[in-house]
């Protein structure tokens, strides 16, 4: 299933793509899409319903979850984006937060106050389903409900510039666009082998695939959950392929009216217009 929240004239509508590719509204079954409707016997449920027989909708992407909790990151978890940033791969996954309100998919990227070096990073998202508590790398993805498309954006003078955590650099408002919608882990037969690729106004910026993590998200969810309890509703997102303004000879980011697009293999895309700080 692809599950996702609709905004649209009558307000906002829990709602999931059909096998031809229309939204169809799910109200009369849930009253959103939440941690319950993404639990084991949630996501049985919605998987009994004839989308068919649902009314059509259209309308623009809110987040997909009424209550994404924590938005966990990893950094540095390809291999290739970490060479073209000159840092070495790291011996544990780098764990930071981003302490942000998640947006939708075609919600604008806003330029914080002060920022000349706002920079993309698409990354696969993963959404818990379960409780996850010291599990182990093989039981790891049972936690798992879904998959989305996220985009890391980061603003690297912030990030780098001013001493202490990568929070501050991740962290402004409109600096987590995720969906279009929640993809369930039944339509993804191999999380590692996915392709994802980001456009800055229709020039390819960034393409990479999942088999080149340095840390597979299995091992990730395990590792995370080794030191936090993971809870359903949590989103992680999972480190970004090369390609980043960042690491461009010269260096290039992100200005008012560019476009950004970013897309994995089977999860949608994001499309995010650039506006400045207070525009939006």
């Amino acid at each position: 299933m692809k599950l996702c929240r609709i905004r649209t004239k009558a307000g906002l509508v829990p709602a999931a793509l059909d096998p031809a590719g229309d939204l169809r509204d799910l109200s009369e079954h849930v009253p959103d899409i939440g941690p319950a409707q993404i639990a084991p016997d949630g996501l049985a449920a919605l998987a009994e319903i004839d989308l068919r027989g649902l009314p059509r909708i259209d309308g623009t992407y809110a987040p997909f979850l009424d209550d994404i909790r924590r938005v966990f990151c990893i950094g540095l978890n390809y291999y290739d984006h970490a060479a073209e940033v000159g840092q070495p791969v790291p011996e544990h996954p780098i764990l930071f937060m981003k302490a942000c309100a998640v947006t939708g998919a075609d919600d604008p990227i806003m330029l914080p106050k002060g920022s000349e070096k706002t920079d993309w990073e698409v990354e696969l998202g993963v959404v818990i389903g379960t409780t996850a508590q010291n599990v182990a790398d093989a039981d790891a993805l049972d936690h798992v409900a879904g998959y989305c498309v996220a985009n890391d954006v980061s603003e690297r003078s912030f990030q780098f510039d001013y001493g202490g955590q990568w929070v501050k650099g991740k962290s402004a408002d409109s600096f987590a666009p995720v969906g279009p919608y929640l993809v369930t882990r039944d339509e993804v037969p191999d999380v590692q082998n996915l392709t994802l690729s980001l456009d800055v106004n229709g020039e390819r910026m960034q393409t990479g695939n999942t088999s080149t993590m340095i840390f597979p998200v299995a091992q990730i969810v395990s590792f995370i959950s080794r030191f936090v309890t993971l809870h359903p509703g949590d989103l992680i997102i999972t480190g970004t392929p090369p390609g980043v303004g960042v690491g461009m000879t010269p260096q290039r980011f992100l200005k008012a009216g560019d476009v950004v697009v970013a897309e994995i293999e089977g999860l949608g895309q994001l499309r995010q217009d650039v506006v400045n700080f207070g525009a939006a």
